[in-house]
């Protein structure tokens, strides 16, 4: 029988790799899931406010196809995709004064799911007060639809964010729905948690933004940062300092924060500041993500100039090749594969801020199992702005 060598230069091929897995708790986000019933337990948005119309639009979040409509009345509405009654969907329903209609037999239900009219029914359906479309909260704010797709008993209120709540003069807040800090297209087909991650990993921005994707911002992000990592009552922070000229000291401040902030100021420093937009990482299932912005801006359209270009090109218009020449974040995201392979990561110090994340998701994880609240939910309005550190700073 031949032995089996212990060393030499065949050992470490990939010969007998183990089939890879993935962090199950922290990745996976369907109803009954870890993560899942932790991330229903906040608001999260499903669409701009000009989502909410008279035409039914679609909407996956969380892994649960909805229909969004705007009833005549100006209320938005978020409901199960199929008629209570047998089951055709309401994407090809009509939206009146007081809710959306079905096409196949014409029951109407409200934006909170209650059955008004049953017009096949013997006087209008008189039991259809016994009927209710499966429905989810929906409320507006930042130009933005959120919905609470939780248990109604633990709803929280929604949350005010101090950086979009105080404007200067000229100011006002612009949403934006096509994923701005993806680094790609608005739908990313990748596991949320891949992006979410990023948000703390400063380490990667000199080497894939200011080399490898060519000089993407301004000659103070090029430069290797000293860094500190902190958990915060939120999430988790990370500060990064360079040195400037004339004894100056350029700090950024950058945090993730729950249920799926990305709290980054512009990193173009285009002027020194609070952190000028909020982005929300919207789950769409396990394998697919996009991303919602409200920001302050000075001019309509303001929020796409945030966009990154490659080689003087959008992401859009770059040829195979040159995807692979100037790669960034989507490019490194989606190619860790549909949810990252975590049994096979070798985390090193400069991975301190993904391991902090990893621990802070796990204790909300845990405080919902066991039956309480996570961290960042407001029940009462003296409670409910949010205030974060982040921002381009000179010191």
């Amino acid at each position: 029988m031949a032995s089996v060598p212990t060393k030499g230069p065949d050992i470490g091929t990939a010969y007998g790799r183990p089939a890879p897995t993935w962090r199950r708790d922290l990745t996976e986000v369907g109803a009954g899931t870890p993560m899942g019933e932790l991330l229903r337990r906040y608001w999260h948005p499903v669409g701009l406010a000009s989502h909410a119309g008279e035409i039914p639009r679609k909407v996956r979040a969380l892994g649960e196809d909805l229909i969004l409509f705007r009833d005549g009345e100006g209320r938005a509405g978020l409901v199960y995709p199929h008629c209570a009654h047998r089951g055709a969907s309401l994407y090809y329903g009509k939206t009146e004064a007081r809710g959306i209609r079905c096409c196949y037999h014409g029951w109407l239900f409200d934006v909170r799911g209650q059955c008004l009219e049953q017009p096949c029914e013997e006087g209008g359906g008189p039991r259809r007060d016994k009927v209710r479309q499966p429905w989810y909260p929906v409320e507006e704010r930042y130009g933005l639809v959120f919905a609470y797709l939780g248990p109604p008993e633990r709803k929280p209120l929604l949350p005010r964010y101090e950086c979009l709540e105080y404007l200067s003069a000229g100011e006002f807040v612009e949403a934006d729905d096509t994923s701005i800090g993806s680094g790609g297209p608005v739908i990313a087909p990748c596991n949320w948690l891949q992006h979410y991650e990023n948000v703390v990993d400063p380490f990667h921005v000199p080497i894939l933004h200011g080399s490898f994707s060519g000089m993407q911002f301004t000659s103070q992000m090029a430069s290797m940062p000293k860094v500190t990592f902190d958990t915060t009552a939120m999430g988790v922070k990370v500060t990064s300092t360079r040195p400037l000229d004339g004894d100056k000291t350029f700090l950024r401040v950058t945090e993730a924060a729950v249920p799926t902030l990305r709290v980054v100021p512009n990193p173009r420093v285009g002027k020194y500041g609070a952190v000028e937009s909020i982005g929300w990482v919207l789950p769409i299932d396990d394998t697919t993500y996009r991303i919602y912005t409200a920001g302050r801006v000075t001019e309509k359209g303001e929020m796409s100039k945030f966009r990154s270009k490659y080689n003087g090109k959008t992401w859009p218009e770059l040829t195979e090749e040159e995807h692979q020449r100037f790669p960034g974040d989507y490019e490194t995201q989606t190619s860790q594969g549909p949810i990252a392979h975590h049994s096979e990561e070798h985390l090193a110090t400069s991975d301190k801020g993904i391991a902090l994340l990893r621990r802070f998701l796990e204790k909300q994880v845990k405080a919902v199992a066991d039956g309480g609240d996570p961290a960042g939910v407001a029940f009462s309005e003296d409670k409910v702005l949010v205030r974060f550190e982040a921002g381009n700073f000179v010191m």
